[in-house]
Order: structure tokens, then C-alpha cells, then sequence
């Protein structure tokens, strides 16, 4: 909805200004383009091609608004993605605040894991449980819902703020009758579930606390500490996962958490000390990192 205009002219020494403070602060242009496509009626190429001569600039947000959220974007380095309100995350438009993480785009290969696993091992029961361990946005248990068309999805966060947000992106997306969402912490909210589950995905805090200061400013500063600190050694949520998890599971099933650089591993071998785990597999990120680990557990 068009909400006010800006003279073309007053519009292109504005557009000049931002993106030489994005050059002169280590934020790519595109970055500019991107929230001025949500927050005016551009399109990419007339940012590109820099082609304010019209008189009006269609505006989505009140002129200051847009000017201070960009100066907000530079000054405070906060992320374009809560600026707007939502990303986009597979084929899904996501709701997003400080709430909640913002997804991001390698996360979206553990849907492409579980997809070529469950058909290589099977686990296609049209009746099955799956399960999406700090679902944050609700991003992984949308897209294990879209994956698994007939099967009931839960999604568990410790954050009723989180939670919020995604029943509301599973809402928007018509999904919210094969979704479940509940409160707590890892797998408490499911012991009506034990052994029942087909399988489980999470992408839980692994950032070791030391390394928390180092991470960069719009991550800190402003995503959510408690998807981030993964405890001394960045795998305390990890290792409650191996250990717990086998409960919840039925014989075969699936298990896959998304980790940092090194870290895989790290936690091939817990899941090989655990004992209760077979087909164990280090899968890398489009970066080449090794980024995710799946297993099966036994039966």
C-alpha cells in the first residue's frame, strides 16, 4: 500500500548519499536496493539503473521512516531482515523480528538432507511425526510440513516470543492444521510423543562463548542470545540432543543438527560413543563447510 511520495530529484541525492554510506561501512549496496524494494514501489532494475527522473517515488513507509531505518542499518548495524519485518527462506515469506533468528539460506539445505535420506531409508509413512527442536520462525517445520504433506508437524521453542511469531508464519502460509507448536525446552513439551517420532531436525545454539564477542555486530547486537550460546564449548544443546533424543525416536529414526565449522566431527563420534545411533553422515553446506550431521537411530 502506497502511503506518501517523494520528489524523484529529492529521492536521488538521498539514494547517492546511502549507498556511499554503505560503501564507506562494509555494507553491500544491495543491501539498500533490497530494503528499498520492500519500502518503496522500485523494482530491481530501475535501482539498478538508477532511474529516479519520474517526479513520484510511490512510498510504503513515510519518507523518514526510510531514511532513518537505512541511517538505523549503518549507525547501529541492524539487520535489513527486521528493518522489513520478514525474509524470504525456501519458498516461504517469513515473518521476522528480533525475536526470532533470521533463517538463513544454508539452513535451508537440511529440508534437501531429510528429503534425500527419507527416501533413501524409507521414512515416507504418510502418518509419521516429525519434529523441529528450536524452531525459532518456525522455518525448518514450515518446510518440513511442505516436504511431508500428510504428516503431523511439532515445532518446540523455549521462547513465547518465538512461538508467536511462528504460528504466525504457519498461519500465512496455510499451514497452521499440520503444524503443532509448544513451549519448552528441547524435547520436555513431547512425552506424550515418546518413540513415536519418525524424525527430528534442529538448528540449536552451537556458538562456543567464547566466540560470541567476535561474531559480527548485526548478529550480537540484535538476533537472539539464546539461539546463539551454545555454552563453553558450543555443544551443550548438541549433546542433550544425542543423549535425549533416542527416547523420542522410533527404531530407524531420523536425527540431524545443523553445527558450526569443525564441529562435525566433534559430533560424529558423540553419536558414535552414544551407541544407540547407526548411518552416521557429515553433509556439507554450498561453502564446502561441513555443516550438518545426520544418523539414524538403531532398530
Amino acid at each position: 500500500m502506497i502511503k506518501g511520495f517523494v520528489a524523484g530529484e529529492e529521492f536521488a541525492r538521498w539514494y547517492a548519499t546511502a549507498r556511499q554510506m554503505a560503501i564507506a561501512n562494509g555494507i553491500e549496496v544491495g543491501e539498500l536496493d533490497w530494503l528499498l524494494q520492500g519500502w518503496t514501489d522500485l523494482d530491481r532494475l530501475t535501482l539498478r539503473l538508477q532511474d529516479f527522473s519520474r517526479r513520484q517515488i510511490g512510498l510504503r513507509e513515510p519518507w523518514d521512516n526510510v531514511q532513518q531505518g537505512w541511517q538505523k542499518r549503518v549507525e547501529e548495524k541492524y539487520p535489513v531482515q527486521y528493518l522489513l519485518g520478514h525474509t524470504q527462506w525456501r519458498n516461504f515469506d517469513l515473518k521476522v523480528t528480533s525475536d526470532v533468528l533470521i533463517p538463513r539460506p544454508e539452513t535451508e539445505l537440511i529440508i534437501d538432507i531429510v528429503q534425500n535420506q527419507s527416501d533413501q531409508w524409507g521414512l515416507r509413512d504418510p502418518s509419521d511425526h516429525w519434529v523441529d527442536l528450536g524452531t525459532g520462525s518456525g522455518a525448518l517445520a514450515l518446510g518440513l510440513a511442505s516436504l511431508f504433506p500428510h504428516a503431523l508437524v511439532h515445532g518446540v521453542d523455549c521462547s513465547p516470543l518465538a512461538l508467536a511469531i511462528a504460528r504466525e508464519n504457519a498461519q500465512r502460509h496455510q499451514l497452521g492444521d499440520r503444524v503443532q507448536f509448544h513451549q519448552g525446552h528441547w524435547w520436555e513439551p513431547l512425552e506424550y510423543l515418546r518413540g513415536q517420532v519418525q524424525g527430528m531436525v534442529s538448528n540449536p545454539p552451537y556458538i562456543p562463548q567464547a566466540e560470541l564477542p567476535h561474531l559480527q555486530p548485526e548478529v550480537i547486537n540484535h538476533e537472539p542470545l539464546l539461539a546463539l550460546d551454545g555454552g563453553a564449548d558450543g555443544l551443550q544443546a548438541v549433546e542433550q540432543l544425542i543423549r535425549r533424543s533416542p527416547a523420542y525416536l522410533k527404531p530407524g529414526g531420523f536425527w540431524l543438527v545443523e553445527i558450526m565449522a569443525g564441529q562435525a566431527p566433534i559430533v560424529a563420534e558423540l553419536l558414535r560413543k552414544n551407541g544407540t545411533y547407526q548411518d552416521i553422515h557429515i553433509h556439507r553446506d554450498l561453502a564446502g563447510i561441513e555443516r550438518f550431521v545426520c544418523a539414524r537411530t538403531l532398530g
